[in-house]
């Protein structure tokens, strides 16, 4: 993929194409895969949406639809052509012969998004993971020289065997090294867990979709400095901190308590599945959560499908039963007619009435509420905890 490796390159241009086959959350205006491009260091020059009944075995769009990108492709200038759904290998290749131009999908531009803001040993090595997983089934269009290797001592591969299939070969042994640096990372991660759980520390984990405000909020609670910007996967590092929450007024609790609260890679719609698997060990916070800060940005008129995408994620992952509570954030962004009256309510969610706090994570507002519904909740779990100690045994009685 020709993405910028330096800030100081030129973003190139690119064509968005994103196909309608009657699936509900379709974006029009490829609005999302626009993000995804400036965050990857590409500018969008033109957007082309269609409509199909099925996607095109050979193209996915169809011969007539390509010949339209090929000439707008030619009269803006566009270097890559960008797809807002999966391409199989086929059509990709396809697509590539037939535009003259590199063509990727958004499984990929995630990937290279991920990619480039990974900072941590894990986070890096689960990019990788994924990445190397998605390159192995796209062998197929990635090598020209498939003619056969001639065997013998000291020539690398067996008598006959391709190009293509050394390459295979290769690139799982690179998939089994790095699963096996991974499985190491985890084991590590499970003996911080264990640790704070001997402690009886009670967990917060942030989750949400991306850039609905999780990293600004973090800092706001933690007076942390993470890094946080109006940008999608701004942060993919799992980060804690000790959250200190001050007993509640007229609370029989002389002093307060401490509590450890994570800040988590954002979702996003069609996350690639091979990320949620290499990231497992990331979102394994989310899973081992006490609690769950679902932080949503009220201010996008998408939210009610954002919401739920990260259910859906939640789920896949086992994280859907940990209890959770809404935070609908960016609430400075509203219109004035727009804004909550009151910034404590409940929200249905699959069924269930959940706790919402408006709140802005910048103006401040909000955020002495969510602090005390924290230390209700905390006090909550303490009555029930206590309560179950207290349950006598119940013993059967010989007749």
């Amino acid at each position: 993929m020709s993405l910028p490796t330096s800030p100081a390159r030129p973003a190139a241009p690119a064509i968005l194409v994103g196909v309608d086959l009657g699936l509900p959350h379709f974006d029009g205006d490829l609005a999302e895969l626009g993000l995804l491009a400036e965050t990857a260091g590409l500018t969008p020059v033109a957007r082309v949406a269609c409509k199909r009944k099925a996607p095109d075995a050979a193209l996915f769009i169809g011969k007539g639809k390509a010949d339209e990108i090929k000439a707008l492709a030619a009269e803006t200038g566009a270097t890559e052509v960008l797809f807002d759904q999966s391409l199989s290998p086929a059509q990709q290749r396809n697509l590539e012969r037939h535009l003259e131009l590199p063509v990727n999908d958004r499984t990929l531009l995630i990937l290279e998004i991920f990619a480039q803001r990974a900072r941590s040993h894990e986070g890096k090595l689960q990019v990788e993971l994924a990445r190397l997983q998605y390159v192995s089934t796209r062998l197929v269009r990635r090598w020209s020289h498939l003619e056969r290797q001639t065997g013998g001592a000291g020539v690398r591969g067996g008598p006959g065997e391709k190009q293509i299939e050394l390459d295979r070969r290769m690139i799982g042994d690179a998939i089994k090294r790095t699963r096996e640096r991974l499985e190491k990372v985890k084991k590590q991660r499970k003996t911080q867990r264990r640790q704070r759980e001997r402690r009886d520390s009670f967990n917060i984990s942030l989750v949400g979709y991306t850039n609905a405000g999780k990293s600004t909020l973090f800092n706001a609670l933690v007076k942390a400095r993470a890094y946080a910007a109006d940008q999608l996967f701004a942060t993919l590092d799992t980060t804690t901190r000790q959250l200190y929450l001050a007993p509640a007024e007229g609370s029989e609790e002389a002093t307060g308590r401490t509590v450890s609260l994570s800040d988590t890679v954002g979702f996003i719609r069609d996350l690639p599945h091979g990320l949620i698997d290499a990231f497992q060990a990331t979102l394994q916070e989310a899973v081992d959560a006490d609690l769950l800060l679902h932080v949503v940005d009220a201010a996008n008129p998408d939210h009610p499908e954002q919401i739920a995408e990260v259910q859906r994620v939640l789920h896949e992952i086992g994280a859907g039963d940990v209890p959770q509570v809404l935070v609908f954030n960016k609430i400075d962004a509203l219109d004035p007619a727009q804004r909550p009256r009151q910034l404590v309510d409940v929200f249905e969610l699959e069924g269930t009435q959940v706790p919402r706090l408006f709140v802005s994570s910048r103006g401040g507002d909000g955020i002495p509420a969510l602090r005390r519904h924290l230390v209700e909740e905390l006090s909550q779990r303490n009555r029930e905890a206590q309560v179950l100690l207290h349950i006598p045994e119940v013993h059967d009685t010989p007749i």
